[in-house]
């Protein structure tokens, strides 16, 4: 990747920084009575009784990073593996309404800038107290995943505990280490793991955009305008975070109460568009290829590759959050994870991902529409009028061009499992699957929860 020096004095650049985070309203210092707030919850934090320091966890950062919010450990098992995330639990040291939260929920996020970042938390929490630093006893929210030999999740539990980081290191050491054959087994499990769960994704028609890293490296008096491809290790970590999102955002669906991380489906008219896109680039985009697919057919590396997939985030417009307590949302799908919601369909209207629990596809994963057109069928929507039947389409022509599709099967019929059988242990039956809930082609069990001790769970 070709990269471009912009010759700016870094005195001017500073200048215009502050001048910039004064337009926004934004500055990294805090108000004197949030920082004494910030100290008095340090000195006393809410701990929780679980000490589970005896899970070797380490933290994988970008050189230089204080602010460590999650560290992992994984160990194969006989049935797959078991892997450990733990979370920075913050608010071990914010309670509602005080200056801290007051104050955080002013600045919304930590905002990162040239050469510096504008914190959301008082460093004496977010780089201290609260950051999950190497030999320090600190609070998280921990969580133990089971995965299975495919890479899928079979279990999750989540749970306040006290944790303690064993080691910190940077994604270029992992890297290195990794290729040259002496990295700790631990890194070795992150990479079959993530390529496991990148394998899944696949599968699912999930869809990232490996979009280069844009980065500023101070030369002395001058800043370097450049950009950095990703590392492989940044992208299975990166799916160890995804499995852990997916395990929650599926307990708070069971829950009936939480905050989505929501993003619509691709517009067709979007998906056609890139299609031109790819033409006038000269990229072969053969008709029956997902988009899915044809973005991690993608090298970031080649120039008119770059620019294709900077076109591509046009698909993942409308990204959201989602709060609810009592009914699930109108839209709570997350359309890049490709989660039990279709994400996107063949030219026959079919889904893209793989065979969701509770589901039969409608027609094979290969048919497609005869004539070869792309389309968006409206007809081959799937909904879920209740717990254990299933909706399948009445029309067997393609919307577009009205030639005969592969064949349909009924319009409403009951699944071979009731999914009564699911939530038996919950108080009420769920009338609609997860959203995010990774499932096995073939499997009509979801990721089993268990919340708290002695708590129920669902299986």
């Amino acid at each position: 990747m070709v990269s471009r020096v912009v010759h700016v004095r870094g005195a001017d650049m500073r200048d215009e920084i502050a001048a910039l985070q004064q337009q926004l309203e934004v500055t990294p210092e805090f108000p004197p009575e949030v920082e004494q707030a910030a100290a008095r919850a340090v000195a006393a934090p809410r701990l929780p009784e679980l000490d589970r320091t005896d899970i070797p966890l380490v933290t994988i950062d970008p050189e230089g990073a204080m602010d460590l919010d999650q560290a992992l450990h994984i160990r194969r098992t006989d049935s797959g593996f078991s892997v450990h995330y733990a979370i920075a639990d913050v608010a071990a040291f914010v309670t509602p309404d005080d200056p801290v939260d007051v104050e955080a929920r002013k600045r919304g996020q930590t905002l990162y800038g040239a050469d510096a970042k504008v914190p959301l938390h008082p460093k004496a929490i977010s780089e201290g107290a609260g950051s999950l630093l190497p030999g320090e006893v600190r609070p998280s929210l921990l969580w133990t995943i089971n995965v299975d030999a495919s890479g899928e999740g079979t279990e999750a539990v989540v749970e306040r505990a006290l944790v303690r980081s064993r080691s910190r290191h940077t994604y270029e050491e992992v890297q290195q280490a990794l290729d040259a054959g002496t990295a700790d087994e631990l890194f070795g499990l992150l990479r079959e793991v993530g390529e496991l769960r990148m394998a899944r994704e696949a599968d699912r028609g999930g869809v990232s955009l490996p979009l280069p890293e844009q980065e500023i490296v101070l030369e002395g008096e001058h800043w370097r305008l450049g950009f950095r491809a990703m590392l492989p290790v940044e992208e299975w970590n990166a799916q160890i975070s995804l499995l852990t999102g997916s395990a929650a955002a599926s307990l708070m669906v069971y829950a009936r109460v939480g905050l989505l991380r929501t993003l619509p489906p691709a517009d067709p008219r979007d998906v056609k568009r890139l299609h031109r896109t790819a033409h006038a680039l000269g990229i072969p985009w053969p008709a029956e290829m997902l988009y899915p697919e044809f973005i991690r057919s993608l090298d970031p590396e080649q120039p008119k590759h770059a620019a294709m997939l900077v076109a591509c985030t046009r698909l993942l417009r409308g990204s959201g959050y989602v709060g609810f307590d009592g009914e699930l949302p109108a839209q709570p799908q997350h359309a890049a994870i490709a989660g039990s919601t279709p994400t996107s369909r063949r030219p026959c209207g079919a889904s893209s991902t793989a065979t969701p629990a509770r589901s039969a596809w409608p027609c094979a994963p290969s048919s497609r529409c005869r004539s070869g057109c792309s389309t968006d069928s409206p007809t081959y929507r799937r909904s879920w009028p209740g717990p254990g039947v299933r909706r399948v389409p009445t029309s067997a022509a393609c919307s577009t061009c009205s030639r005969p599709l592969c064949s349909a099967r009924g319009s409403v019929r009951r699944s071979t499992r009731s999914s009564s059988t699911w939530t038996r242990r919950t108080r009420r039956a769920v009338k609609s699957p997860s959203p995010n809930l990774p499932s096995r082609p073939g499997s009509p069990r979801p990721l089993r929860f268990r919340w708290g001790a002695g708590a129920s769970h669902v299986e």
